[in-house]
C-alpha cells in the first residue's frame, strides 16, 4: 500500500482543525436539554442570524435535522413531495415514514438538482376524501446525487411560491448550503429567504468533527425541539461540540472556494483520460461524478485499484463515479490522483506506488 491517501470519497472525512480541538477543549458548557449550555447558545443564535431565521436548534446530524424538519411542518398521513435524487428520498432509512408516517411523493430532479414548479403545482394534493394532504415541500441544495448541482435564488423561489400558494411549507435540505452560497456568491440569508425552515451541515466541507443546524420560526423551532427529545437527540454538555462549529463558521466558509477549485481543476483533467466520461461545465461545487463504463475494468475494481495506489472515490451507483473535494485535499493531491486515474485507465497502474 502507498504512504500517500487521497480521500475523496467524501467530504465528512475531514477531520477537526487545530483551532477546532482547541476550542472544544476550552468550550464553555451545560445542560443543553434545560436550554443551559452557553456554546450551544451562541451556535444556535448564530446559525439563526447566518439564514436570516427567527431561531435554530442543534442537532446531530443532516439526517436528524431533515427528520426534525419535515416532522416540525408535518402530521401523520401526509404527503411530502421531493426530489427522485434527494438525500431525503436516498439515504435516510425511510425515517419520514417510519417515525412520521408520512409519505415520500418523489419528482424527477434532472442533473440540474431543481423540481420544476410546475410539476410542484400538480404534486399538491387538493381537497378529497381519497387524497392524503401535502405536508411539505422538499428541497436540496446543493445537491448530492445530481454532482453537487447548485440551486439558484429564483429556483427555489420558484417553487416556493407554488407551495406558499396552496399553503404548504417548504423544507431545505441544505447540507451544504455554504457551498452554494460560497459558488452564487450570494449570502445564505438571501438564498434560503423564500424557504420556510433549512438544515445545514457543519461537518462535511466546513470540517467540525459532527453536527447539525435546523433553522426556522421561533414557533416552528419550538416544536423541533420537541421533536428532537423525542428522537433522543437531547445531547446534555454539547457544547463541546458546538464550539467547534462556531470555529468552523469562523474560519472555513470563505475557504470552501479552494475545493470548488480544485473540483474544477479534477473534472477539466478528466476529459483528457482514456475512458472517462464528464462534462467539467457540470461541475459547480465541491462533488464531481465520472461515469467509466467505457473501461474494461468494473467499477467496483477501479475503485479497489485506485485505492491501493492510494486514491480513495466512491461509487454512486452503477459504472458512475465521485469524488468530494474538502480542506484536506490540496492540489497536489488532485494531480497525484488525475496520474493515478490515467494510469488505470491504461491498466498500467502498478500494485504499489
Amino acid at each position: 500500500m502507498t504512504a500517500r491517501s487521497v480521500e475523496l470519497r467524501s467530504d465528512t472525512f475531514t477531520r477537526p482543525t487545530e483551532s477546532m480541538r482547541r476550542a472544544m477543549y476550552d468550550a464553555e458548557v451545560g445542560d443543553d436539554v434545560w436550554g443551559e449550555d452557553p456554546t450551544v447558545t451562541r451556535l444556535e443564535e448564530r446559525a439563526a442570524a447566518l439564514t436570516g431565521k427567527g431561531a435554530a436548534v442543534f442537532v446531530s446530524s443532516g439526517t436528524q435535522g431533515n427528520l426534525v424538519g419535515l416532522l416540525s411542518h408535518t402530521r401523520p398521513g401526509d404527503e411530502v413531495p421531493v426530489g427522485d435524487q434527494s438525500h431525503i428520498f436516498w439515504y435516510e432509512v425511510a425515517g419520514a415514514a417510519v417515525v412520521g408516517g408520512l409519505q415520500l411523493r418523489t419528482l424527477p430532479n434532472g442533473q440540474s438538482g431543481r423540481l420544476e414548479p410546475v410539476e410542484v403545482r400538480a404534486a399538491i394534493r387538493g381537497v378529497d376524501v381519497h387524497f392524503p394532504r401535502t405536508g411539505c415541500v422538499a428541497l436540496e441544495n446543493t445537491h448530492n446525487r445530481c454532482g453537487g448541482a447548485v440551486l439558484t435564488q429564483e429556483q427555489m423561489r420558484s417553487v416556493a411560491d407554488v407551495a406558499h400558494a396552496s399553503g404548504v411549507p417548504v423544507h431545505l435540505d441544505g447540507a451544504r448550503i455554504f457551498n452554494a452560497s460560497v459558488a452564487l456568491d450570494l449570502p445564505v440569508a438571501d438564498l434560503v429567504a423564500s424557504v420556510d425552515s433549512v438544515t445545514f451541515c457543519l461537518s462535511k466541507g466546513l470540517g467540525a468533527p459532527v453536527g447539525s443546524l435546523l433553522c426556522g420560526s421561533e414557533e416552528y423551532i419550538d416544536r423541533a425541539r420537541k421533536w428532537r427529545k423525542l428522537l433522543g437527540g437531547g445531547m446534555r454538555q454539547v457544547g463541546v461540540l458546538a464550539a467547534a462549529g462556531l470555529v468552523a463558521l469562523d474560519e472555513s466558509v470563505d475557504r470552501l472556494a479552494e475545493d470548488h477549485a480544485h473540483a474544477r481543476a479534477l473534472a477539466e483533467g478528466l476529459p483528457d483520460i482514456s475512458g472517462i466520461a464528464i462534462d467539467p461545465a457540470s461541475v459547480q461545487s465541491n462533488i464531481v461524478v465520472f461515469d467509466v463504463a467505457a473501461l474494461e475494468l468494473e467499477p467496483e475494481e477501479f475503485i479497489t485499484r485506485l485505492a491501493e495506489v492510494g486514491v480513495r472515490i466512491a461509487s454512486v451507483g452503477g459504472s458512475k463515479m465521485r469524488a468530494v473535494t474538502s480542506y484536506e485535499v490540496s492540489r497536489a493531491d488532485i494531480d497525484y490522483a488525475l496520474q493515478k486515474v490515467a494510469q488505470l485507465s491504461q491498466n498500467t497502474v502498478p500494485a504499489t506506488a
